[in-house]
């Protein structure tokens, strides 16, 4: 006899893991978003210096770095910030303290692989929305599909995987159509990479819409990818005790609290590494652009490129074939691109060198 598992097990998709670790040697990673800087010095230090203290528990509130954050945003008080392992930790919390049988999760797609877990994970039903005409989330089509039943309503801004934004200013108009019995999460990872606004800007919104959540993480421009820690800034401090609630005590590891608190004193290494971000951004577009490979006109760490009808996996493969690892479109929600990461120029010039190579072949 074996064992018998819950049905909705197999309605869980499975998340699409780069295929970076199916590889051995000296790769060019570009398929994650991750930075390709290493944490600050200042940060390996402080984790250093907790590595003594592991024969204990965490702080099970995370504490220290609530109050360093409620410190660096102004107006958001320790009370209305949640802290996960990850964003994804705070994702899965609400969509366990929002969702049940019977109620529905707007969100659009091709966006972040994670959220067709929640409605799966849950019982909930999930209604998706195509992307505009620039690849952008199409609010208006959002706000119509929002019934009585709708508990979360997700906005990925900028969206993975298509690296679009929508402005401040659409977002607050979107919210005032949206009714306050809907957990409205704005997805902010990649947030701080938008070149030609204040990552700031949307704190606001949060004064004037109470069922507003900021999502937002350590992993991107932080560099903490190793050590999961995320974070969200609530309208409401109702939304933070709901998911610390249903989550597992000790959530975030003593490390990963330790660094956060310490990498958010560097808010000049942040601006150094947006800087070279947006850097090797203009520059990859335009060495795209030149091969015929356009890309969205993206505000993240990476490009979202149309492979102009191109065999998406003759692509994506050859390139990791030459130690060049990239995301496939198919993988993210849309065949016949490909999601490339911003690395080093050293890094970006491999990528280019191995693309040349598949597209002569």
């Amino acid at each position: 006899m074996s064992l018998e598992f819950v049905g909705r097990l197999e309605r869980i998709p499975v998340y699409p893991a780069a295929s970076t670790y199916a590889f051995d040697g000296d790769l060019v990673k570009l398929a994650s978003n991750e930075t390709p800087y290493a944490p600050h010095p200042d940060v390996l230090a402080a984790v250093q210096g907790a590595l003594g203290t592991l024969n204990r528990y965490p702080d099970p509130s995370a504490g220290a770095l609530r109050r360093r954050l409620a410190e660096r945003f102004e107006g958001i008080p320790a009370e209305r910030i949640a802290v996960g392992n990850g964003s994804c930790d705070i994702l899965l919390a609400a969509a366990e303290a929002l969702l049940e049988p019977g109620a529905e999760i707007v969100h659009a797609w091709p966006s972040f692989s994670m959220y067709p877990h929640l409605a799966a994970m849950t019982g909930a039903r999930a209604v998706t929305t195509g992307l505009d005409a620039e690849d952008r989330h199409d609010l208006a089509a959002m706000a119509r599909e929002v019934t009585a039943a709708t508990r979360i309503l997700i906005v990925c801004n900028p969206n993975n995987p298509t690296a679009t934004a929508v402005g401040v200013d659409a977002l607050n108009a979107f919210l005032e159509e949206i009714p306050r019995s809907v957990c409205v999460i704005l997805d902010e990872a990649y947030v701080e990479f938008a070149a030609d606004r204040d990552p700031d800007e949307t704190l606001p919104l949060l004064a004037r819409h109470p069922n507003l959540v900021l999502l937002r993480t350590f992993s991107k421009v932080y560099g903490l990818c190793g050590l999961r820690v995320g974070y969200a800034l609530a309208g409401a401090e109702s939304f933070r005790r709901a998911v610390d609630r249903v989550r597992q005590p000790f959530s975030v590891n003593a490390l990963a609290q330790v660094a956060a608190v310490e990498a958010l004193r560097h808010g000049d290494e942040v601006a150094a590494r947006v800087e070279r971000t947006v850097a090797e951004r203009l520059f990859l577009d335009d060495e795209l652009r030149e091969r015929g490979l356009p890309s969205t006109e993206g505000q993240a760490n990476f490009c979202w490129v149309d492979l102009g009808g191109r065999e998406e996996s003759a692509v994506v493969d050859g390139l990791a074939r030459r130690g060049v690892i990239v995301r496939s479109g198919a993988d993210l929600g849309s065949e016949g691109h490909m999601r490339v990461t911003f690395g080093t120029r050293r890094e970006n010039e491999a990528f280019l060198a191995a693309l040349d190579d598949v597209l002569e072949a």
